[in-house]
């Protein structure tokens, strides 16, 4: 089985940083006031926000369009409120796909008085725009992604991940100090690996929380935590 190695780097500490106080966010890509011309997105995903809210506060309504988002909880609880009706509590595990179409308005917010939230706030481009919109929610045990690449978001839904409407596989994993996972990579398609906490080494390149790593060549993509746990999401795009 041919292996292969990462072909670019992106580092947490290069990543853009807004504070407002409540809010403190870091973006991978171009996002609101932190423009780079050199990482607008990667294939079809546009935004991967790490996103720490402070106890009694949230985002107030405000809408999307034309647009699949993710919310994937790390820490806390993040309550969730739309136009459409929906309403949940996304707690660690949980994935939420707000399919925002021909146009959505939502909430979110943290109710606790003590913790925070931090969550991962992900835009995929949609396939086609004028999506009517649509709400999902799934939860996906520790013990499912634990040693394991959990499929939790795909075209089709396969596996009981969310459906999104997009030609894309998010997987994500929970390793322990020195385990291992293998995704095999195909010919045409490209993934993008995202460390959310912990460190791990895949292709020789040491990646720590928040730095991610892009892969154009097919293969078995080989990732293994270091000597701590780690956490990673893994985007396997057309």
């Amino acid at each position: 089985m041919t292996t292969t190695a990462p072909t670019a780097i992106r580092r947490a500490g290069d990543r853009g940083y807004a504070d407002h106080g409540w809010l403190r966010s870091f973006h991978t890509f171009s996002f609101a006031d932190y423009y780079d011309p050199e990482h607008m997105g990667y294939r079809t995903l546009r935004v991967i926000n790490d996103d720490r809210v402070a106890p009694g506060r949230g985002f107030g309504t405000h809408s999307h369009r034309d647009m699949e988002i993710l919310s994937y909880v790390l820490g806390g609880e993040l309550a969730h409120k739309d136009s459409m009706g929906s309403s949940g509590v996304i707690r660690p595990g949980d994935v939420q796909r707000m399919s925002a179409g021909t146009g959505v308005s939502h909430s979110e917010f943290n109710n606790s008085k003590d913790e925070p939230v931090h969550f991962l706030q992900i835009w995929i481009l949609p396939e086609r725009r004028g999506i009517e919109p649509g709400y999902q929610q799934n939860h996906f045990p520790e013990a499912d992604r634990r040693g394991q690449l959990r499929l939790i978001a795909s075209r089709d839904g396969r596996d009981d991940s969310v459906t999104i409407h997009q030609d894309a596989d998010v997987r994500a994993a929970l390793l322990g100090p020195g385990e291992q996972v293998t995704h095999q990579l195909a010919t045409g398609r490209g993934a993008w690996l995202h460390v959310a906490r912990g460190s791990i080494t895949t292709g020789g390149e040491t990646l720590s929380a928040g730095d991610a790593a892009t892969f154009e060549r097919a293969g078995a993509i080989e990732i293994a935590a270091n000597n701590e746990d780690a956490e990673l999401l893994l985007f396997d795009l057309a």
